[in-house]
């Protein structure tokens, strides 16, 4: 058995991590906004970045680099995307990270490179230079919870989770760091995350178990349905636990999966908690589609619906709005086969309003926390999606940057 525990603290927590924040002037606050996450020996990665097209110049170097055989070292920002920024800012984001990989010794490649904030802005080079080089002298094991607040923007508090389990015998631990709260949509949302593990594992196996643990957390919560041009996750692992390598389709490697994908949701519920003006956490699941792809479309039609996720925040259960965006899905549907549930509540069986009463439904989703179920009848197709309702203050955080 895995013996899998949830555990208190974040990227240093797993042996030979140290880590650090300060503040380089790029946010107007005092606030931490410049990290660096540092193995203190040699370590492997695996990523997953944005779908968008349009990336970042950060994203674009890391998903270079994250090719190397060793990995060492992420620098991350908050503040300014250095998205839409050209040739300088390639130019800018290889320097954060060359800058890194001087100070700590390590090749250029060996260092990946994160930015979160405001789009089309150049980097302020002249603030992030010096304080860089100094931030890579004060790196600790107590640094974890700098980086995760050093990387928030419209987060209202930082994140971090950790695991803790046992592979035969030996204990591995992983530890995280993760912003996100507004434009937030799958394939991935607007969120990075730095995750860290002294567990034996190549790059190639890590970058299975990232796939897998991102599908079924990250890339099933949506607040507004836009996507970022900065989405990164990054896996850090170090060996340090010195247990036996991790192999694809053991044992060990579902124990170690379990874990991965455990951390990974309870940081996705997170952010779909601390979106921008939330005030409802939503989960949507369709049952009963033809296929998983069509059940995907059904669910995440209904969970970006802003009528619908409007209604919710006046609690107002509003079936007829989920009903149409199962229509207008690419998903295949019958209407007079449709039932949906509001938690355990009939609210549609067989397409039309089912024996619930109303009262009882505007007390369900008037809770700060529901589930909508539906049931296609139609096959064994299954998905789930995290969401939230669209509120006023939304509106007003979202009328500038």
């Amino acid at each position: 058995m895995s013996r899998l525990k949830k555990i208190k603290g974040g990227v240093c927590l797993p042996l030979d991590f140290v880590a650090g924040g300060i503040h380089c002037g790029i946010k107007t606050s005092d606030r931490e906004d410049l990290a660096i996450v540092y193995s203190q020996r040699n370590s492997v990665a695996a990523a997953t970045f944005t779908t968008n097209q349009v990336k970042a110049a950060p994203v674009k170097i890391s998903m270079k680099h994250v090719r190397s055989r060793s990995v060492r070292a992420v620098v991350l920002n908050s503040g300014n995307a250095n998205a839409c920024t050209g040739k300088q800012g390639l130019d800018d984001a290889l320097s954060m990270a060359k800058i890194t990989a001087e100070a700590l010794n390590l090749p250029t490649q060996q260092v990946l490179v994160c930015s979160t904030g405001r789009i089309g802005v150049p980097m302020p080079m002249e603030k992030i230079i010096p304080k860089l080089r100094r931030l890579a002298g004060t790196l600790t094991s107590q640094g974890g919870e700098t980086v995760a607040r050093a990387i928030m923007t419209s987060d209202t508090y930082a994140k971090e989770a950790a695991r803790e389990l046992f592979i035969n015998g030996i204990r591995v631990r992983l530890g995280a760091a993760a912003k996100g709260a507004g434009m937030i949509n799958p394939n991935m949302a607007t969120m990075l995350c730095v995750i860290t593990t002294d567990a034996t594992i190549s790059s190639s196996v890590l970058h299975q178990a990232l796939r897998e643990a991102v599908a079924h957390s990250f890339n099933r919560i949506t607040i507004d349905g836009d996507m970022s041009t900065n989405d990164t996750v990054i896996a850090l692992a170090n060996s340090a636990s010195k247990c036996a390598p991790i192999r694809a389709g053991s044992a060990e490697y579902a124990m170690f999966l379990e874990a991965l994908h455990s951390l990974c949701l309870e940081l996705a519920r997170m952010i779909v908690l601390d979106g921008e003006g939330v005030s409802k956490f939503v989960e949507v699941e369709v049952r009963g589609a033809v296929n998983n792809i069509e059940a995907r479309y059904a669910a995440e039609a209904v969970a970006n619906s802003i009528l619908l996720k409007c209604a919710w925040a006046g609690n107002d259960p509003n079936w007829g709005r989920i009903m149409d965006a199962l229509g207008y899905s690419k998903a295949n549907i019958q209407e007079d086969q449709i039932d949906i549930f509001l938690n355990q509540l009939p609210m549609v069986t067989g397409g039309v309003a089912g024996p619930a009463s109303i009262t009882s439904l505007r007390k369900a989703a008037a809770g700060k926390a529901f589930r909508i179920g539906i049931d296609l009848h139609l096959g064994q197709g299954r998905y789930a999606v995290l969401t939230t309702d669209l509120t006023e203050e939304y509106i007003r955080l979202n009328l500038g940057e």
